[in-house]
């Protein structure tokens, strides 16, 4: 098996994933996962698509991640990885799918607007 890349992207975060054959490491951006994401929700979403496949040891998985928050950086490494799991084998589409690993969440911030603080925040009313 060759290197198998894809991307992921959530908020403002994109991640590329290079999946390849191997013991089950995870590296991201030049770190381990458990050094990167030191909390084990994150470290939980980013393993997620491995565990419902039940590839957990199979493949190295290499991660280049930037922008967004750690929130933003996991779950679009975790839609990456989910998509390369894809193009590996087309059986473990339907178990993604019903997680719903394979949908882009295309939410974003809302820009703020002037005269206000906030995108939709106003400042208190006076009516005297």
């Amino acid at each position: 098996m060759e290197m198998i890349n894809s991307i992921g992207r959530r908020k403002s975060s994109t991640a590329r994933v290079y999946v390849t054959k191997g013991s089950g490491k995870i590296t991201i951006n030049g770190k381990d996962l458990k050094e990167y994401f030191p909390m084990a929700i994150t470290q939980a979403t980013v393993l997620d698509p491995l565990k419902v496949s039940q590839a957990e040891g199979q493949y190295d998985i290499k991660v280049t991640v930037d922008g967004g928050g750690f929130k933003g950086q996991s779950e679009a490494i975790r839609l990456g990885i989910s998509r390369s799991l894809v193009k590996i084998s087309e059986d473990l589409k339907k178990g993604l799918k019903e997680k719903k690993y394979l949908t882009r969440d295309s939410r974003e911030v809302e820009r703020k607007k002037f005269g206000k603080p906030k995108a939709r925040k106003s400042f208190q009313f006076s009516k005297r």
